[in-house]
């Protein structure tokens, strides 16, 4: 949607006061997600579900894509309204770098959603079993309209690693990747997402498959040398995917909801209003939304600047950004 061209009865109703107001009627707000795969669908499936139920006015719909790249192009060319990214593809869009170099993005926070952990996935059998064991392995860094492929790239220079000198690059999806691993056409892959995600679960489910999980926590301070202090260390629990049997160190970057700054302040006040209040119906979609919480709206999670319709609820909320 092209928000510079709603009717005027529709402005005219956006700038009723936040209490009370209601949106206009039919209109439509597509959520840019991610692919089948991911955690990006079916968390932004559920999101659609609930502004349509609970908004008067609004029919939402989650839309499958590249993923944070993809989604921050569709905001800015209006072609969606919301969008679920990565906070490092979000700072290269607000800055114009990067792949959005000449072509800065107008985007804002709604507000942050999860943290998202870097897998570096490869099964026995393959002779990955750190960093420096990729070199001179086929090895896929996402798909090219992902925030995977950013961080990847981000993980493997912290590493000593060349993307493309030192290995053979595929650019897929985590459900293609997985596919791809267990036939054996790449030896492994980069997948940042939530936990659990339905294609890494799946492939530690295979029959006579033994899922090994690399260790990168340690290219964190190169990472945020060279991007700022994005990124943190984290860990996926042993467990946390069949055949998992050990805590796997990782790199961590925070997920959060965006939309552009043209966005009406109501429409953005009554989404951030809408999923925090019915965050329980979205954790039942996928456990990740717990962590969509009032004490997780803060500055020091995003270094995008906040939709001011987003921010008024949160200030009304209590919250001290």
């Amino acid at each position: 949607m092209n928000w510079n061209r709603i009717s005027l009865a529709a402005l005219a109703l956006a700038a009723i006061a936040f209490a009370g107001a209601a949106i206009a009627q039919n209109t439509n707000i597509a959520i840019a997600t991610g692919g089948t795969g991911g955690v990006y669908y079916p968390l932004g499936g559920g999101m659609a579900n609930v502004l349509s139920k609970y908004v008067p006015g609004v029919q939402a719909t989650a839309r499958v894509t590249g993923g944070s790249v993809d989604n921050l192009r569709l905001i800015h060319s209006g072609q969606s309204e919301v969008g679920l990214v990565m906070v490092d593809a979000a700072l290269d869009a607000l800055k114009g770098k990067d792949k959005f170099k000449g072509s800065p993005v107008a985007v804002r926070t709604l507000m942050v959603l999860y943290p998202n952990r870097m897998h570096v996935v490869s099964i026995e059998g393959t002779g990955v079993t750190s960093m420096a064991s990729l070199k001179g392995k086929r090895v896929s860094t996402g798909s090219p309209g992902s925030a995977t492929e950013v961080m990847a790239f981000r993980v493997i220079e912290g590493a000593g690693l060349h993307r493309d000198k030192d290995m053979r690059r595929e650019r897929l999806g985590v459900a293609e990747s997985v596919n791809a691993l267990k036939d054996r056409r790449i030896d492994a892959f980069f997948w940042v997402g939530g936990l659990p995600t339905a294609g890494v679960t799946d492939l530690g489910a295979t029959p006579n498959v033994k899922i090994a999980l690399i260790d990168h926590a340690d290219v964190v301070e190169k990472m945020n040398a060279q991007h700022g202090g994005i990124y943190s260390r984290g860990v996926i629990p042993a467990k946390t995917y069949p055949g998992q049997t050990k805590d796997n160190a990782i790199a961590v970057v925070q997920n959060i909801l965006v939309a552009n700054a043209s966005m009406p302040d109501k429409i953005a006040y009554e989404i951030v209003k809408t999923f925090i209040e019915r965050q329980k119906e979205l954790v039942a979609v996928h456990g990740e939304a717990k962590s969509i919480a009032l004490d997780n709206q803060l500055r020091k999670n995003t270094p995008i600047p906040w939709h001011p319709g987003a921010e008024r609820y949160f200030v009304e909320r209590g919250v001290k950004m």
